[in-house]
């Protein structure tokens, strides 16, 4: 098992730690709903430096990443980031990542820690043209503080104006006495934030400046399994779970991620498919009736007649209702629809809608 820099960290602070994709990982500190409602009302620290960095550098750097990923890098400017997908030759995803220009000619990926390996020899396989490519996922850590109080929480680590930085676009600047970070405004958990990456020499300092300027806030640590059921609210997809090598972006509903205005890993066969339609999709659905949904469960019709499965299931704790994504059937995926999902032996009702599940 690998540890971040901060694991004795956690592991003074009580946190109970698990096995998470190779790396012993926190997965809760005082209770998931306590730490959930930490992020939805106040701030909250994710250590999330299992994650995988990629940087992809020089002349080639923007045509490989145009090549293997199935958004659109080229509207990208510096300061810019975009979720992206690098699809597979079989009409399934190799992973979902985020795309950031750092340089004219320098990109940053940020993979999922499950499948560093897998997507740095996947790229590799396409890099045709020698593009320099460098691995720093051993190198860099990752804080991810998120909630609506964590603009006015970190204001007084950085000469960075917090509140001028968009979703989904950065700054590189001081923070917390540290030169060079990456302060990003984008997360998981749908309620605002920033995803500030440093070396892992510098990430303790981090730390310890970022829960001074936050005590004031209340802010606290936040363990994986809250991270879960915050995305779960929001409707975002897991690797693993919602999405994997045999699901396709179009049927996750990831079309929006799937530009055909540029050619890339299986693109025809993608674009026939969003042309014809798909036979199944993925959807978000709220029980009618009490149960919890979770993974792997089977969804069914009326007569028990099976349609499909769930892919992450949660009893919602901003929502107090059991929630979850699956994929069915294309004919029973319209909003309102009603399906059931067989938790044991019930078959309990439940009601097809629009993501995300949590409104703002």
């Amino acid at each position: 098992m690998k540890n971040t820099a901060l694991t004795h960290i956690h592991e003074q602070l009580g946190a109970k730690m698990v096995p998470f994709a190779g790396y012993n990982m926190p997965v809760q500190y005082e209770g998931v709903n306590i730490e959930h409602e930490t992020v939805r009302n106040g701030v909250g620290v994710f250590d999330v430096s299992h994650m995988g960095e990629f940087l992809i550098t020089g002349p080639g750097a923007l045509d490989l990443i145009q090549r293997v990923t199935s958004n659109d890098a080229s509207v990208l400017t510096v300061g810019r980031a975009q979720y992206s997908c690098l699809p597979n030759n079989d009409g399934g995803i190799v992973d979902d990542l985020i795309v950031y220009r750092m340089k004219e000619e320098q990109y940053l990926l940020v993979v999922n820690a499950s499948n560093i390996e897998k997507d740095w020899n996947w790229i590799a396989s396409h890099n045709t043209d020698n593009v320099e490519m460098r691995n720093i996922s051993d190198d860099y850590s990752l804080l991810a503080i998120q909630g609506p109080k964590a603009i006015e929480a970190m204001q007084s680590l950085t000469s960075v104006d917090l509140s001028a930085i968009n979703y989904y676009h950065f700054e590189v600047g001081p923070f917390a006495g540290i030169e060079h970070v990456i302060i990003s405004a984008t997360g998981y958990t749908g309620s605002g934030g920033f995803e500030i990456y440093c070396k892992n020499s510098e990430v303790e300092q981090l730390w310890t400046k970022v829960f001074e300027a936050g005590a004031a806030f209340g802010i606290k640590p936040i363990g994986l399994a809250a991270r879960d059921t915050l995305r779960l609210e929001m409707g975002f997809c897991l690797y693993g779970n919602d999405i994997n090598d045999s699901t396709s972006p179009i049927e996750a509903g990831l079309g929006w991620i799937t530009k055909f205005t540029k050619e890339f890993t299986n693109s025809a066969n993608l674009k026939a498919q969003k042309e014809a339609g798909v036979s199944r999709k993925l959807v978000g659905f709220e029980l009618i009736e009490r149960g919890i949904p979770r993974h792997d469960y089977e969804i069914v019709d009326a007569d028990g007649n099976n349609i499909g499965i769930v892919t992450s299931g949660t009893m919602a704790p901003s929502l107090g209702k059991g929630i979850g994504m699956g994929y069915v059937k294309t004919e029973f995926a319209a909003v309102d629809s009603t399906v059931y999902i067989q938790i044991r032996n019930n078959k309990v009702a439940a009601k097809v809608v629009k993501m995300p599940f949590y409104k703002k």
